[in-house]
């Protein structure tokens, strides 16, 4: 499935951020071997940016299930089954990620596992600096919905 321009866009703000925060985090682990905390290898380099890759295609695959999702939205119980089955399969390859990186010896598996957080953290960003959604967009936001009125005298027998 082709992503729609709005997924584009959201992908490639992730993939951004991502590569910002793996730079950010290779320097932390550099920094930190340099204290004496830890040691820096190429291993810190593979881990972060395959983890950043695999937090990347677990995105893209949200956006990609919300798409085949909301194409049958009339269907409450496809929808439902739709968004589970990607929930687990995006879960499945964060497990089987996490898994590789301690089978194999070139990956350092911290340096991988942090990755995985960078979209909540980017995502959390722009909620903070109100860029989640743009000027042009703010009306789409989603809102809560309004807590329905209760009756004042709902328990009251009398």
């Amino acid at each position: 499935m082709i992503l729609q321009p709005a997924s584009r866009r959201e992908v490639s703000r992730i993939a951004i951020g991502s590569g910002i925060c793996a730079c950010i985090q290779i320097l932390v682990f550099w920094v930190l071997s340099l204290l004496g905390i830890g040691t820096f290898s190429y291993r810190v380099v593979t881990g972060t940016v395959g983890g950043s890759l695999m937090a990347v295609l677990c995105f893209a695959q949200l956006c990609i299930t919300l798409q085949k999702a909301t194409a049958h939205a009339t269907d409450e119980k496809f929808v439902k089954t739709q968004v589970r089955n990607g929930y687990n399969l995006r879960k499945l390859l964060q497990i089987l990620w996490v898994i590789a990186a301690f089978v194999i010896p070139g990956i350092n598996v911290l340096a991988a596992m942090i990755p995985l957080f960078f979209p909540n953290v980017i995502i959390y960003y722009l909620q903070i600096k109100g860029k989640l959604f743009p000027a042009g967009e703010a009306s789409a936001a989603p809102t809560a919905p309004a807590a329905a009125a209760e009756p004042e005298n709902a328990d009251d027998p009398d």
